[in-house]
Order: structure tokens, then C-alpha cells, then sequence
């Protein structure tokens, strides 16, 4: 985070120079200690976010091959010779546990061209589909495995920080 703040001062500044580099350590350590005290932010969840990063990258680049492969099977579907769109709505539970997780996999249903989340209720999803084809196996789909490891590392992290708290 601190790594952020400096190069986030450093951008939004225009120039680079040792005055700039060296007001920015400054600025950057003391907004990470503000973030640290008043936010409820730790070191450890820098760490917890560079575990994860590969994961999140992973997450982006399956979604954007995802969505390329709905496209597809959206164009053949509305340009078939049978022309029949039998659109389904499904309801189905997750077994994923934080809302985050959830609002990821509802936001990653909506952008898949074919399949829109209409509501998210608990851990209960209802996904709207213009084909049943669409839909299949999208309640263990790859996203919501990846996001599923993702919230274990969260886990982890959390027992870490409870056990080191007490």
C-alpha cells in the first residue's frame, strides 16, 4: 500500500525529481500510518493482497476468455438456422461465504455476454440465461472455484491474525 501511495504522489505530481521522490516518501508513510491506525488496515493484508494477486490476475484473464467464448456461442445462438432462443431463469445457491465473493461471481455471470444475475439474495443467485447451454454448470464454473481459493487464503489470513491477536 505504501508502494502505492508514493507512486500514486509521484504520478499525480508530473514531475520526477529528488524533491518530489522525497516529499512523496514522506506523504506516502504518513497516509500508510493514518490507513494503519484509523482503518483497520495492516501490513499483513499487503501481504494476504500479493498471495493473492496471482489468483486475481488469473480470475481477469479466465473472465475475459469467458466472455469471449459467451460472445461466440451468443452470436452462433442468434444466428442459428433453428432461430430458437429458449431463454431460462435458474436459481442456484453458493457455497461461497463472503458477500465480496458473491458480488464477484453475480458481476462476472452479468458480464458474460448470454447471462445476466437478476437478483442476489443471501447465497442465492437468480441468472437469467438466453439458452439453458448458457448456463450449465455455472454453480461450479471455474469462477467459482477460483474465487473459492481465494477466500481459503482470506480464511487463513483471518486465523492467523486471530491467533496472533490473542
Amino acid at each position: 500500500m505504501y508502494i502505492i501511495f508514493l507512486l500514486l504522489w509521484i504520478m499525480l505530481n508530473g514531475q520526477f525529481n529528488l524533491e518530489i521522490v522525497c516529499f512523496g516518501v514522506i506523504i506516502a508513510g504518513v497516509l500508510y500510518a493514518f490507513v494503519c491506525r484509523f482503518l483497520d488496515y495492516s501490513p499483513q493484508k499487503d501481504l494476504l493482497l500479493m498471495r493473492k494477486l496471482p489468483y486475481i490476475l488469473a480470475y481477469i484473464l479466465i473472465l475475459i476468455w469467458e466472455i469471449i467464448k459467451a460472445n461466440m456461442d451468443a452470436i452462433r445462438l442468434s444466428l442459428s438456422v433453428r432461430n430458437e432462443v429458449d431463454p431460462v431463469i435458474v436459481r442456484f445457491r453458493t457455497d461461497l461465504k463472503s458477500r465480496a465473493a458473491r458480488v464477484a461471481l453475480a458481476n462476472s455471470i452479468t458480464l458474460t455476454p448470454g447471462t445476466i444475475t437478476v437478483a442476489l439474495e443471501e447465497d442465492e443467485l437468480i441468472v437469467h440465461a438466453l439458452d439453458e447451454t448458457l448456463i450449465e454448470g455455472i454453480d461450479e464454473s471455474i469462477f467459482v472455484r477460483m474465487l473459492r481459493k481465494m477466500e481459503a487464503m482470506d480464511e487463513e489470513f483471518l486465523k492467523k491474525r486471530r491467533g496472533h491477536d490473542e
